[in-house]
């Protein structure tokens, strides 16, 4: 496995992320009173395989849950990502304290915000900015950043140097505005994190997608797991990455128009 910086944190973070927001998924739901114990063995495979960076969301309770049972006995070793979809400070210092009761942890190493209506800065009358300010001086969060679906709203993100990282979609069928936003993350040494590797299940071909997302050195994708053979895929194509030639760049162009 390999592991980089995440952007100007002092996070050093594996490039195969555990994205814990499905752990509540059909596939693990199926095995009713044992589903926790199969959440275990999931994250455990995934961190003998390298994987250090795990995030999910307060929005997704019930992951949260099992993640940080799951995490019993690792915390220590792995770095923890949450986010709250709060709108203002007070909804902000309420969730914030539940999402550490339910990872069983008395810190989270980045905290975002998700899909905020607009962007929160300094003095703002939400007050979302500075609470975050505070909590990072207390060292109950070690580093923040913003989830976002909105592009405009991305960009403003990483272009207000007021964020260390930003989350959005970003895959092999990403439009061109979407590359851009990596490379600008880049520029600004802000962390890129992609969601969707796989575009919500469009694109099915792993080893090409991991091999397009590992072309580019500063983006973080943060797989959705739902079985554990899904995850000993995309385990081994991070060890064992397709070779980027004029083969393998005709096919991602062959995807990519077929799907714009």
């Amino acid at each position: 496995m390999e592991y980089v910086a995440l952007g100007k944190t002092n996070l050093l973070v594996s490039r195969t992320a555990f994205g814990a927001m499905s752990l509540d998924c059909k596939e693990i739901e199926a095995y009713g009173d044992k589903a926790e114990e199969k959440v275990c063995s999931l994250v455990h495979q995934a961190y003998d395989g390298g994987i250090n960076f795990f995030d999910t969301a307060h929005s997704t309770p019930v992951c949260e849950k099992r993640l940080g049972k799951a995490l019993h006995g690792i915390r220590k070793d792995v770095l923890l990502a949450t986010k709250t979809d709060a709108c203002d400070a007070k909804s902000l210092q309420k969730d914030l304290p539940e999402s550490l009761f339910a990872l069983e942890t008395d810190s989270i190493d980045l905290y975002q915000l998700e899909n905020p209506p607009f962007l929160p800065v300094k003095n703002g009358s939400d007050g979302l900015y500075d609470v975050l300010v505070s909590l990072k001086k207390q060292g109950i969060i070690k580093h923040f950043g913003i989830v976002t679906e909105n592009l405009e709203l991305a960009r403003e993100a990483i272009l207000s140097g007021l964020y260390e990282t930003v989350q959005f979609s970003f895959n092999m069928i990403s439009s061109d505005v979407t590359e851009n936003l990596v490379n600008l993350c880049d520029e600004n040494d802000v962390g890129c994190i992609a969601m969707q590797p796989l575009n919500g299940g469009i694109v099915k071909n792993i080893p090409l997608a991991l091999g397009f997302l590992q072309q580019y050195e500063n983006v973080i994708p943060v797989w959705g797991t739902h079985t554990q053979e899904e995850l000993g895929q995309i385990l081994y194509f991070n060890d064992h990455p397709p070779v980027i030639d004029e083969k393998f760049k005709q096919e991602v162009k062959r995807i990519r128009q077929f799907f714009n």
